[in-house]
């Protein structure tokens, strides 16, 4: 294994307990982040030389540690931190506790959603720190400014040390109050490895995968709370259909387009049966109405054959569970397949999503659909502006191929996007 490769793969599995660690020990969040990302710089530079650790997570701990001790030694204020610092051992296992949590990645997702902060803030705490993505990542999940969600964080860490909020799993009983945001944080992480995974601009292949691995050990550890075991479908029905999404050339290939004989029927097995146990608990939540969106289309055997009033009824219903302007898109579309597309068009006129490029997409298609080409290139235009992969990009640029022909600089500034993929 060469050195790159190693150090990628200490950062998918050793990233969140080197933080966790420094968090623990310096109170500090910010010093946690940046010394693990000099301890990863260090592993680069030094690793090709020395050769690669037995243990990487051990040797990135170490080094991270030395990097905060050699910090708080220049500042007097750290003084006591660093005598405490000194007396810490690098972890091997997680500390015994009475939480029941044995998973390393789920103990730090739980310890990261402490209820003391706002949902929004435990997850997009958890994000950054122990699934190591980036703020724009973080913000794009969100739907909101880079910027907006930078501000975020420096306000729930200074709130954290401020208040003095420990950084510890909780006990077995105090669990269930911060299920909501570990949902979160696991459906969100494999919502960005997901869409990552669409194209040659793939950023990390592993996190749909760690994800879905996460969701599975929380309904092992959760067996009777039913949005645990619906998320878990959920993923399981979405994860199936990860081998057709893409082409050849990385283009996006839309659900109705995809390839339904190289569908994973192992998982679509696994997670109807999965979602027909949550069902069962008879206390529907979001991530259980997502799963049976998800599965209208796993078990159609055909595009055409998908029940799109059944879908459109779902979304109906997840509105009332999230009210969001991304359900009012998603609803309005499978309206538009149900009824047509001037009834979508009716719904989208009520949408408000600034900036997200799938609103414009929807649209486009719409009038496409209802011979409206000359207005539809310029919602095809925006969509194209605002999309956020190459894969979504490339497959834009051939939808507008579609329909007009128009010369290269008008082609580079139009394109159309598919409707979102359900959920």
């Amino acid at each position: 294994m060469d050195v790159e490769t190693a150090v990628a793969e200490a950062f998918r599995e050793e990233w969140g307990q080197v933080v966790a660690t420094l968090i623990r020990i310096t109170g500090d969040w910010d010093l946690a982040e940046e010394c693990a990302q000099e301890a990863f710089a260090l592993a680069l530079r030094t690793w090709p030389r020395d050769g690669i650790p037995d243990s990487p997570g051990a040797w990135l701990t170490t080094a991270a540690r030395n990097r905060a001790t050699d910090r708080l030694r220049r500042d007097t204020l750290g003084a006591a931190k660093l005598r405490e610092a000194a007396l810490v051992p690098v972890p091997d296992h997680p500390e015994p506790d009475d939480s029941g949590v044995t998973d390393d990645r789920l103990r730090l997702i739980f310890t990261c959603c402490h209820p003391a902060l706002a949902t929004e803030a435990q997850v997009a705490l958890a994000l950054r720190t122990l699934a190591g993505l980036s703020t724009a990542e973080i913000a794009r999940a969100f739907l909101v400014p880079e910027a907006t969600m930078s501000q975020r964080l420096v306000r729930v860490k200074r709130k954290i040390r401020h208040a003095r909020i420990p950084y510890r799993v909780p006990p077995a009983h105090l669990l269930p109050e911060r299920t909501n945001a570990v949902l979160g944080v696991l459906y969100l992480t494999f919502s960005e490895g997901y869409s990552a995974g669409a194209g040659p601009d793939l950023l990390r292949p592993d996190l749909a995968a760690e994800a879905l691995r996460l969701a599975r050990v929380l309904a092992e550890l959760m067996p009777d709370e039913p949005e645990a075991l619906g998320l878990l479908a959920l993923m399981l029905l979405q994860h199936a259909r990860r081998a057709t999404r893409v082409d050849a050339d990385g283009v996006l290939v839309p659900l109705e387009e995809q390839d339904r004989t190289r569908w994973d029927t192992a998982a679509i097995t696994e997670g109807t049966r999965v979602l027909e146990t949550a069902l069962r608990r008879r206390r529907p939540g979001p991530y259980q109405i997502q799963a049976a969106i998800a599965a209208c289309h796993a078990t159609a055997a055909r595009a055409a054959d998908t029940d799109w009033p059944q879908i459109a009824g779902l979304y109906a219903e997840l509105g009332k569970h999230v009210p969001s302007a991304v359900v009012a898109l998603n609803r309005a579309i499978a309206v538009a397949m149900a009824d047509g597309p001037a009834a979508g068009l009716t719904l989208l006129d009520e949408v408000e999503l600034e900036g997200y490029h799938l609103l414009p997409a929807a649209r486009a298609d719409f009038l496409r659909r209802l011979g409206r080409h000359t207005e539809a290139a310029h919602w095809y235009g925006l969509a194209r502006d605002l999309a956020g992969t190459e894969a979504e990009r490339a497959y834009l640029t051939r939808r507008i191929s579609e329909v007009v022909s128009v010369p290269g600089e008008a082609v580079r500034r139009s394109g159309e996007a598919r409707p979102p993929e359900a959920p």
